[in-house]
Formats: C-alpha cells, sequence, structure tokens
C-alpha cells in the first residue's frame, strides 16, 4: 500500500512525507500548492513510463520534458475539467508510429488511470479525546 503524511505546519502550509522524502505544499502559493502537487504526480508518473518505455525499446529518450496544465472548473464542485500533457522529447525525433505507440504506453500510468477511474475515496476523522485517568489534557476545539 501507497502511503503518504500530511502534516499541518501553520496556516495553509503543510509538509507532505514518503519514505524518506519530504516536501512543502503551501496553499497560498508561496510552495507547490495541493493541485501542483497533484499534476505533477501526474507528470513525474507519465516521465517514468517514457523511461520505460525507452529502455524497452532502447531508445535514446533522455533529457525530455513533461509539462501538465489543467482548467480548474468555475462552478461547484470544483475540479479539474481538462488536463493537458505537452512531452518534449528535445533532440529525439520520433516517427508517427512510435509516437503512437509511446501515447499508449504512457497511459499505463498509474496516477493516470487513477484519474480516469474515479476512486472511492474513504474519510476516518479521529481524534484524540479520552476521559481515561491519567490521559493528557486534551483542547476541545469550538
Amino acid at each position: 500500500m501507497y502511503q503518504v503524511e500530511i502534516t499541518h505546519n501553520q496556516g495553509l502550509n503543510f509538509t507532505a512525507k514518503a519514505g524518506e522524502g519530504e516536501f512543502v505544499i503551501d496553499a497560498k502559493g508561496k510552495e507547490f500548492g495541493p493541485l501542483d502537487a497533484f499534476l505533477a504526480a501526474l507528470g513525474s508518473c507519465i516521465g517514468v513510463y517514457i523511461r520505460k518505455y525507452a529502455e524497452g525499446t532502447k531508445l535514446d529518450l533522455s533529457n525530455f520534458k513533461v509539462k501538465v496544465s489543467a482548467e480548474l472548473s468555475k462552478e461547484p464542485p470544483i475540479s479539474f475539467r481538462q488536463v493537458f500533457v505537452t512531452i518534449d522529447l528535445k533532440a529525439c525525433q520520433l516517427d508517427e508510429r512510435r509516437q503512437k505507440a509511446l501515447a499508449e504506453f504512457i497511459k499505463n500510468c498509474p496516477v493516470h488511470n487513477t484519474i480516469k477511474g474515479s476512486p472511492q475515496v474513504e474519510f476516518k476523522i479521529s481524534s484524540r479525546l479520552s476521559s481515561r485517568p491519567g490521559a493528557l489534557p486534551v483542547k476541545e476545539c469550538e
């Protein structure tokens, strides 16, 4: 199972941790915002699949760029309505057959498949209110 832990720092600033790595998510726009992180997840997943394709076909697809942009809806529920992915292979020229094969291969990226599959998201909320003797005092939220 994959797991990421998000810790609130202050205001709209959070730290995302996975394994030994971490980065800051700042909804005020000073760092990666939540939607930026989402698009980065898609773009980097596609990048992994470009590398897998290159290794399998023995093509030199290095120093490429993946640009991901999206249009946010203006009406509720607020979400990305359309996502655009542009892949710049730099100096490597692929014929039309290889371009189509690469495009089909990268659609196997799990982040892409997750978006397409509209997964069920389950929320569980816990708090540490306890009436046990010796329990640490907990501030009630107002």
